[in-house]
């Protein structure tokens, strides 16, 4: 880069000439606190440097009488706050000690007086207070005692201030940059798929629809009570002006009146025509959804047709895939269900790569070295955070992630599988499912196989085609299908995935075998038709993702603003 747009660095002169300068922030006259503490020596080597820091107080006490405040200050560069000490001399230190109060200092890096039982290798002493945002502690909602995460969801706004909640979105954040820098260091596309879809597909009970005809339709009701429309004698004496008129076109005509006349006279009557048909048009207006067979008619709506919320972007990323080889999709999806569990959310994210002229063997092999990747990624990248989650939520987190990092994963069919469980069920343990040959496994059968008979991340493949969707490509044994799923400790299925069915009359067989209509795949149908390939593919549910990362219990605490049955804030 060039000179002017390199970051500015604050520098002093001193002995130790090597890593004693400070970055500051490029586009703002701070220094992030991560910049301190986040070197190797915690911060001791800046020691003797002016910084100014911006940030929130996490805690504050004044001390000696009100001669001086300590603050710990966070600006959510890292989990580690800054110690900053005030003295009275600088500032009135009441508007500082309160816990959510944002402040702005300049001051200068010491290293702490011994045995004053402080953890960190440095502190700022403040020669000037630049900026206070003051906080009302009597209405501020989230004290320095800490509330549990189901108090933190009533406020989504503020709760990202919390240890907790901004660990993970800087675990969130660095999950997702992993995800693209391991699919482009693959040579994948990035694609970019709809939110809005019209597939007429089953399933269209868990979608959530959109359309703009109720709004219109209420529009057009308060429309009908301020202007009440034209009744039937409205429209009949409408009728009778343009049959007046009409004839006195004729009586014009045939008196042989001048050209003007006729003229002005034919005019008339056009006027009359229009306003009949307006009134006829207005008349028919009712009150409701626009109907057709007395079922909605759609064809009204925005799209011209019925359009809802996406709940995949994988057959729109195949499209992709059949042209451009290898492609992902990283996106939200939306799924309808009124369900409750701490495992559902009704809006989150997905990312599904499809992978062309690959089989369901190199599908098992993209996503375990995707995942690999994503676990090292954490253990190098995000560290400090992942020790705050062990600390707080879940001591094994880090043992987890390292486990899955450096440990190839077990494959087994889903054949295999029902026998481990059967036999485990011979063996005294019980379900709350009950285990055969045909069920589609549950999140207690595959936790069971990851966290205690293999003790490991799993694949499971070749699943009866019963349970599976009609794209995945059929075995030769004609019972199961090229399916994968991946299974971890913690959270069960983080992945789905298949070698999707390239046979054109394989894939008719199924749509018909399954009671599809055939006309909204058309477009699906063709890609096998015109230069049909091999291609595979899976589909990860990034927070479960995160769930899996952090060891937090409920999926609601893991996306920044949760969506789900009964609530959608802000």
């Amino acid at each position: 880069g060039s000179v002017s747009s390199a970051p500015k660095l604050i520098t002093t002169h001193t002995k130790m000439a090597d890593e004693v300068t400070v970055q500051k922030a490029r586009f703002s006259d701070r220094v992030r606190i991560r910049s301190i503490l986040g070197r190797p020596d915690g911060g001791a080597g800046l020691a003797g440097q002016k910084v100014r820091i911006s940030g929130w107080v996490k805690t504050g006490r004044e001390q000696g009488k009100g001669a001086f405040a300590f603050l710990e200050v966070n600006d959510g560069s890292c989990p580690a706050n800054l110690q900053v000490m005030v003295d009275a001399s600088v500032s009135d230190l009441s508007k500082l000690v309160a816990t959510g109060t944002c402040v702005t200092v300049d001051g200068c890096l010491k290293i702490p007086p011994e045995g004053k039982g402080t953890k960190q290798k440095v502190e700022l002493s403040v020669v000037e207070v630049i900026d206070v945002g003051t906080v009302d502690t009597a209405t501020y909602p989230i004290p320095k005692t800490k509330l549990t995460l189901e108090r933190l969801r009533e406020f989504p706004h503020l709760r990202s201030r919390t240890n907790s909640i901004s660990a993970i979105a800087r675990i969130r954040h660095a999950l997702a940059i992993a995800t693209h820098t391991f699919f482009d260091e693959e040579g994948f596309l990035y694609i970019q798929t709809p939110i809005i879809t019209t597939s007429d597909c089953e399933g269209a009970g868990e979608m959530f629809q959109v359309t703009t005809l109720i709004s219109h339709t209420e529009k057009l009701e308060r429309d009908l009570i301020e202007n009440p429309p034209p009744t039937e004698a409205d429209v009949e004496a409408a009728r009778l002006i343009v049959k007046a008129r009409g004839e006195a076109v004729a009586h014009l005509k045939s008196a042989k009146a001048s050209k003007e006349t006729i003229t002005a006279s034919v005019a008339e009557l056009n006027e009359a025509k229009a306003s009949l048909s307006r009134t006829e048009e207005r008349s028919k207006l009712k009150p409701g959804l626009p109907k057709l067979d007395g079922k909605i008619d759609y064809t009204q709506d925005f799209f011209g047709r019925q359009a809802f919320l996406t709940v995949s972007g994988q057959l729109q990323v195949e499209t992709y895939a059949c042209g451009l080889s290898d492609v992902y999709t990283f996106g939200p999806t939306f799924r309808a269900e009124n369900s409750h569990t701490s495992r559902h959310l009704a809006e989150f994210w997905m990312v599904e790569p499809e992978l062309a002229f690959a089989d369901l063997e190199d599908d098992m092999n993209c996503a375990e070295a995707y995942v690999r990747y994503m676990c090292k990624w954490l253990l190098e990248k995000r560290y400090d955070d992942m020790e705050l989650m062990a600390k707080n939520f879940d001591k094994g987190c880090i043992d987890r992630l390292k486990l899955v990092a450096s440990t190839p994963f077990g494959r087994l069919t889903y054949t295999k599988a029902i026998e481990l469980l059967e036999e485990a069920v011979g063996k005294g343990k019980e379900f709350v499912n009950p285990v055969e040959w045909g069920i589609d496994l549950a999140s207690e059968h595959e936790r069971y196989l990851t966290e205690v008979v293999f003790q490991k991340p799993l694949i499971v493949y070749n699943y009866p085609k019963g349970i599976k969707a009609f794209y995945m490509r059929l075995n030769d044994d004609g019972k199961t299908v090229a399916a994968m799923d991946v299974l971890v400790p913690k959270v069960g299925e983080l992945i789905g995935g298949s070698q999707r069915e390239e046979r054109i009359d394989v894939i008719m067989e199924r749509i018909e075998e399954m009671g599809l209509p055939v006309e909204p795949y058309e477009w699906y149908l063709d890609l096998r038709r015109y230069g049909t390939a091999k291609h595979s593919g899976f589909g990860l549910g990034f927070e479960r993702m995160v769930l899996f990362a952090t060891g937090m219990d409920n999926i609601r605490d893991v996306i920044p603003f949760p969506r789900y049955p009964g609530r959608a804030d802000l």
